[in-house]
């Protein structure tokens, strides 16, 4: 069992026969009475949210999870295909479980997939990615006074938020962890 206040980022649990996985948590003690633990958490099979309040002391089930390193081949629409790199397995993960993550995938990327009794849950990408700018806006001579910034759209299909001077053709590198643009690469 874990404690409620034990509750972070990434941490994954059971609750009611669900696997979640914590996306953002915040603790509020108030002047008297118990603390309240506030998550909210993605479902890892049907990649649903739930926001949840807990008292302070409660516990909830721990998730024993496995790790194994893969390489992303291909999608066919519908689910993700990785290789495992020890035991050549492909298993697929449908492509609303893995939510925002699947924007960030390219061919031979190498992550870590995250199994639950054998059956693939959830992916760990890098921390960022380089991508290609397919499109980008044209910029606007002058509008350089304050950090004006533009929306281009990578070879994933992703669309960040960039400074003017990304042009397409560049490649960017991007945060996966929140779909932000870090420099050109």
């Amino acid at each position: 069992m874990i404690d409620v206040n034990d509750l972070r980022k990434g941490v994954t649990f059971e609750l009611d026969g669900h696997l979640f996985k914590v996306i953002e948590y915040s603790h509020h003690k108030p002047g008297r009475g118990n603390a309240t633990i506030k998550i909210r958490a993605r479902n890892l099979r049907t990649g649903s949210n739930l926001e949840k309040t807990f008292i302070s002391g409660s516990q909830v089930q721990e998730a024993r999870l496995d790790f194994h390193n893969v390489q992303y081949l291909y999608n066919d629409g519908d689910n993700y295909y990785f290789m495992d790199q020890e035991t050549f397995d492909q298993p697929g993960i449908p492509k609303d479980v893995l939510g925002g993550s699947a924007d960030f995938l390219q061919e031979g990327m190498s992550c870590k997939l995250t199994f639950y009794d054998g059956e693939p849950l959830d992916v760990e990408l890098p921390t960022t990615v380089d991508l290609k700018v397919v499109f980008a806006e044209v910029a606007v001579r002058g509008d350089t006074a304050t950090g004006v910034t533009k929306k281009v759209r990578c070879e994933t299909g992703v669309e960040v938020q960039c400074p003017n001077f990304v042009k397409e053709g560049d490649t960017i590198r991007v945060d996966t962890r929140d779909g932000t643009y870090v420099t050109r690469a």
